[in-house]
């Protein structure tokens, strides 16, 4: 099943950038902005629960369409490329494996725990 989950978010990926072709921006900027919402885990300074509530609301695949979605409705296409970051970085996370985050730590995902202790359990 983990699999399956893994190439479904990869061909979501692949929508995401066939989406952000069509808004006719140069490819060099997907590629600078993928990782950009990675900065929501600075939130993580803040703890676990704040960490994990800003993490999950940049890595909601819900938020990355209401994003796009908004660009569409206002006619403005760098919402609507933002809206494609979102979606695609997500995605390009949950095909590697990264999922949403638990109040308990940054490591423990909706997908399985990360990191070098992923085999561990918590209680």
């Amino acid at each position: 099943m983990n699999q399956l989950i893994k190439w479904e978010e990869a061909g979501l990926l692949l929508l995401s950038i066939f989406l952000w072709a069509q808004l006719h921006y140069a490819w060099y900027w997907w590629l600078v902005w993928i990782l950009a919402p990675d900065l929501s885990m600075l939130a993580y300074l803040g703890g676990n629960r704040i960490g994990a509530i800003g993490y999950n609301f940049v890595h909601h695949r819900g938020v990355a369409v209401v994003v796009y979605l908004l660009g569409w409705y206002m006619g403005e296409r760098w919402v609507e490329a933002a809206g494609m970051i979102l979606l695609g970085h997500s995605c390009m996370d949950r095909a590697m494996g990264y999922g949403l985050k638990y109040f308990s730590g940054f490591q423990d995902t909706h997908l399985g725990r990360i990191g070098k202790d992923r085999n561990k359990m918590t209680n």
